[in-house]
């Protein structure tokens, strides 16, 4: 009857957990990567999941000490673990838009690399990579 915290078996089921490794491109699949990698981040923490993921209305816990069993680095950026509430206790998902916990580590690892912490190291050479894009490299301005 020794329960790890307070939650009930039932509860369980309805917080899904996500590990950082699972949004990790520098991952394998062996390694603990569950989407596929041209989705993935680079090195996400969990306090990044637990933003985007709190930002759009879930019930997120961050457990700060946990560690991803298949990680070797015991690094604090690499620990912890974020428990969201998938489903209500009827077993309907609490968001509409986010059925699956798949749908949840996609969403995650599509909006991480959005947010400000990630965009301001760049040092904005983010956007002039993106405007040379377009096979325009180089040749200066059209003339009118």
């Amino acid at each position: 009857a020794a329960a790890a915290g307070a939650a009930s078996p039932a509860d369980k089921d309805r917080f899904i957990c996500i590990y950082p490794a699972y949004l990790n491109n520098k991952k394998t699949i062996a390694e603990g990567r569950r989407i596929p990698i041209d989705k993935a981040v680079e090195n996400p923490t969990s306090a990044e999941i637990q933003d985007v993921c709190a930002a759009v209305g879930f019930n997120v816990l961050l457990e700060k000490n946990k560690m991803y069993p298949r990680e070797w680095n015991r690094d604090v950026q690499y620990r912890g673990r974020v428990r969201i509430q998938l489903k209500q206790d009827d077993g309907n998902p609490c968001l509409p838009q986010f059925p699956t916990r798949k749908s949840v580590m996609l969403y995650a690892a599509e909006t991480i690399p959005k947010l400000k912490t990630r965009t301001q190291k760049m040092g904005g050479s983010d956007q002039s990579l993106q405007q040379g894009e377009g096979g325009k490299k180089g040749k200066g301005k059209k003339k009118k």
